[in-house]
């Protein structure tokens, strides 16, 4: 924790410089020199597959095994040619491949790297890997490459991170997110608040260098206008964590209501297939059940529950506590009710229970369900003429659903777009700009105050370091073991 401590100090009264990040990485990896090898596409059969090499001896580790001279081949360039393996002397061909030679630093990794693209076959891949094994190489851990691109200064922490979610990504809106981060804007903008505070922290390290002569380097007033400043982007950023939540992990929509008001149906017609057990008999879901389906590049996540009444049954209060807390936990709740059975009166009483229960959080939308029962259109609207933004469907016939999917997408624009042109989606991120917010309030209750520069530079130092564990400008190796653990191996 020293280290770090005196690592952040050091950041906080210097420039910082791009080779920092890779000079402070280099510490961390002591295997950095061994050269690697993974297979980078997804394991099975299939047309074609992707044999990743990196390392110091790439070039030379591939040569004993391939057919074309690479070691004298230009970067950015493929050639066609067989790899072979020695049995009792002879080449016995194990498969024709092309390989694409990326010579370090204009590589992912910043390392001599080889892609070999081979044939899908599961035994073509093991064979290729035994014999890059036999070459020198060794099986890479998960997230290698990801992590030597980081210590080599190619990527930040934080657009290594956004890698690994623009692989997960499932809906246009995380892939989206992803890409913008991979490309920086998250990492610029956290740059950009440091360099202020690095600047500030510099002055304040000077004044502490002169304590005896009583000087003041840093303008109290400059400085807590800046860190106002900083602080207002930090809280900005903070705020659209949900936003990118939404985005990233799918909107929650749980779908509530009494027994037999059709949320099983309902679901199972949203996500167009047999996910719920329809039936006529109340009480028949009991737990949580819980699909996910995109609408507009949207992910939402729909969350069936038990019917809401009094019951003996001790299951289903159970179900029923899961389905109330559940909701309070949902961006957005549908109550279903029944459109001939429900009057208006008792309608707007559940309503105004639900929110009790579940608090203001989650936007609730009234459902009127089963339209299907009464025939005039007129009659219906005039029953419940009170109930505000209420929709009006028929989960057996269909009818009202595409209202309904376009009343999600309309509140989904609120809930998915931030206030910040930048999202946080990471929970690690969210938990950095917290801490840093905490110290930058420090530092402003200390100016206003009029504490000494070397508290004040102790509260800078902590607001640096907290948003520099962001992009990687500090880090632990227990930090990036944990990052780069979860990503797939070859990548």
């Amino acid at each position: 924790m020293l280290r770090l401590f005196l690592f952040a100090k050091a950041l906080a009264s210097t420039a910082f410089r791009p080779n920092d990040l890779a000079t402070f990485a280099d510490m961390q990896f002591s295997n950095k020199e061994d050269t690697i090898c993974a297979l980078s596409t997804a394991p099975g059969i299939g047309a074609l597959a992707l044999i990743r090499i990196s390392g110091q001896e790439a070039f030379s580790a591939f040569q004993t095994i391939f057919s074309r001279d690479i070691l004298s081949a230009a970067t950015h360039t493929v050639l066609f040619g067989s790899i072979s393996r020695k049995e009792n002397h002879a080449d016995i061909l194990i498969d024709e491949v092309v390989a694409a030679i990326f010579r370090g630093p204009r590589s992912f990794t910043g390392e001599d790297t080889v892609e070999i693209s081979c044939h899908g076959s599961t035994y073509v891949q093991a064979q290729i890997l035994q014999v890059l094994l036999g070459a020198g190489c060794r099986m890479a851990q998960p997230g290698e490459f990801s992590l030597r691109a980081f210590a080599n200064g190619k990527v930040d922490l934080s657009q290594a991170e956004a890698i690994a979610d623009l692989i997960a990504s499932s809906s246009a809106g995380a892939h989206k997110l992803a890409i913008n981060q991979m490309k920086g804007s998250f990492s610029m903008k956290i740059s950009a608040l440091r360099e202020g505070l690095i600047h500030f922290a510099s002055l304040i390290e000077l004044e502490l260098d002169f304590s005896e002569e009583d000087v003041e380097f840093a303008n109290r007033h400059d400085l807590a206008e800046m860190v106002e400043n900083i602080n207002r982007e930090v809280y900005g950023l903070i705020e659209s964590f949900a936003a990118g939540q939404a985005i990233k992990n799918g909107i929650p929509v749980a779908i509530l209501g009494a027994p037999n008001m059709g949320k099983s149906t309902l679901l199972n017609l949203l996500l167009d297939e047999d996910k719920a057990i329809v039936s006529e008999i109340a009480g028949t879901t009991r737990d949580i059940i819980e699909d996910e389906m995109t609408i507009e590049g949207i992910k939402f996540r729909f969350i069936d529950t038990a019917g809401l009444r009094d019951t003996t049954d001790v299951v289903e209060n159970i179900g029923i506590g899961r389905a109330m807390e559940r909701a309070g936990r949902s961006a957005i709740v549908l109550y279903l009710c029944d459109a001939a059975e429900t009057e208006q009166v008792d309608l707007t009483n559940a309503l105004k229970n639900l929110e009790k229960s579940i608090g203001k959080e989650p936007l609730v939308i009234p459902v009127i369900n089963k339209i299907d029962k009464i025939r005039d259109a007129s009659d219906l609207h005039s029953k419940f003429n009170h109930v505000k933004d209420a929709l009006f469907i028929s989960a057996a016939e269909g009818v009202g659903i595409d209202e309904l999917r376009q009343r999600l997408l309309d509140v989904s624009q609120s809930l998915t777009t931030s206030g910040s042109d930048v999202v946080v989606s990471n929970l690690r991120h969210y938990e950095a700009l917290s801490k840093a917010r905490e110290a930058l309030n420090a530092v402003l209750v200390g100016i206003e105050n009029h504490i000494t520069g070397d508290f004040l530079a102790m509260d800078i130092r902590r607001a640096l370091f907290h948003l520099g564990e962001i992009t990687g400008q500090i880090t632990t190796d227990d930090l990036l073991d944990n990052i780069f653990s979860k990503f797939c191996i070859g990548k």
